[in-house]
């Protein structure tokens, strides 16, 4: 790789620092990938490893595999821990990477609003290890259950409950249900399919904001019929691993819940001493350019925009790398730069088998044909053909024998899942590491 040239340090594999590396293949510079992991993740797909339809192979890709064929691209592996920006230097934990032009892409991270109690005992579903933790977990509760000869104590392990409103909670919900219904069930067949509740807890009046009224009222009917609790104007208050608690006192006894409910900016962006919104994210131009630092681009779930409103999803950060990569190379050129417009191609957020909502404009569709589109629209998104089709033979085998085949507890590391979750459950808490 010519070292004269230019160089252009990415951080963040996501969907917005990876179409930006790519959109820079032609460039007459370098590029530099930084992450602190090797592989590209498909994060609406993490909710379907938690509840064993697929596994995480499935949904991760390796980066270098994804850029082999960009030869002005160069990978490193490693954690971020700031950004000198009057030297342009990125200082990583393995040493520090000067640049000409940054684009941070550094994703976002779940949003405890503060509450450091539900950050202890809650899972989070961002990554990889939390989607595994919460499949563990989750079985677990079955095999413990199956012995409990307590039934209070019985119902608080089957009681699922999954907190936000938004598309990853109504999607978590839907799959934790038929995954119970239609799996786990035949598994178990001792225990009494009564015992077990999937509560949505959403503090707001609504669900999936982002959709017409009418769809919002038909994914909470579709909910009802996969015999999913939803409760609206439910604030959780605190959570101690046995109780959930909300803040008009109501307790609803379960020893699992999942936080869906917020996502912020990753702590990078608050180091920076810029400007941020109330999600930690950094303001910047029009052009996606930090102030005063006309070098640095923001891009995805770590940028906001006055006067626009840019969504923390995959199909806003792959357009932001997008204008953030053809804005490099008009500063190069010494060309005036594009100003970032949001195309909003519409929404989609899938409730289950043979159910989903979707609007594109002013179009709206629900049930089987908006879950056929949702399907479609995914596989498209998911980067690799062995992925699609190991994401295809998994759905395709679920759909026709209502199975799921990654039913596995994993041990991780020397401590077994099981010793782990025993301990975690004499004390009333999942176990997290």
């Amino acid at each position: 790789m010519d070292t004269s040239l230019p160089h252009v340090v990415v951080v963040g594999a996501g969907f917005g620092g990876l179409r930006a590396v790519n959109s820079l293949r032609k460039a007459p510079v370098r590029v530099t990938l930084v992450d602190r992991r090797n592989y590209h993740l498909f994060q609406p797909f993490l909710y379907q490893v938690a509840t064993s339809g697929l596994g995480p192979s499935d949904i991760a890709q390796p980066v270098r595999a994804i850029l082999r064929n960009q030869r002005n691209f160069d990978f490193r592996v490693t954690n971020v821990e700031g950004v000198d920006l009057a030297a342009k230097k990125l200082q990583t934990e393995s040493g520090e990477i000067p640049y000409d032009y940054l684009v941070l892409a550094i994703g976002g991270q779940t949003n405890y609003f503060g509450n450091s109690k539900l950050a202890q005992h809650s899972f989070g579903l961002k990554d990889l290890d939390d989607a595994i933790r919460i499949r563990n977990h989750l079985l677990y509760m079955f095999e413990q259950a199956i012995h409990e000869p307590n039934p209070e104590l019985r119902r608080a392990l089957l009681t699922f409950v999954i907190v936000g409103g938004g598309p990853t909670g109504v999607e978590c919900a839907g799959a934790f249900s038929e995954l119970i219904r239609l799996v786990l069930i035949k598994d178990y067949p001792g225990l009494n399919i009564k015992d077990v509740r999937v509560v949505l807890l959403e503090a707001g009046d609504k669900l999936l904001s982002m959709l017409p009224g009418r769809l919002q009222e038909a994914a909470a009917q579709t909910l009802w019929k996969k015999y999913i609790e939803v409760r609206f104007g439910a604030s959780v208050a605190d959570f101690d691993g046995r109780c959930v608690t909300l803040k008009g006192g109501e307790r609803i006894p379960s020893h699992t819940m999942v936080w869906a409910a917020g996502v912020r900016a990753a702590e990078l962006a608050a180091t920076l001493g810029l400007p941020t919104d109330r999600m930690g994210r950094i303001q910047v131009e029009k052009t996606l350019q930090l102030p005063g630092h006309p070098e640095v681009f923001a891009v995805g779930d770590a940028a906001c925009m006055e006067g626009q409103s840019l969504p923390m999803v995959a199909p806003a950060a792959i357009q932001e790398g997008e204008v953030a990569a053809r804005n490099i190379v008009r500063l190069l050129h010494q060309q005036p730069l594009q100003e970032f417009r949001y195309r909003d191609k519409g929404s989609l957020a899938t409730i289950g088998r043979n159910a989903a909502v979707a609007s594109l404009g002013k179009l709206q569709f629900r049930g089987w044909f908006a879950w056929a589109m949702w399907l479609a629209v995914h596989i498209v998104f998911l980067i690799g053909f062995r992925n699609r089709l190991l994401v295809l033979i998994n759905w395709t085998w679920d759909y026709f024998f209502y199975d799921r085949p990654i039913r596995l507890i994993m041990h991780d590391g020397n401590c077994p899942w099981g010793r782990c979750l025993r301990q975690a459950s004499q004390d009333g808490a999942p176990a997290r590491k």
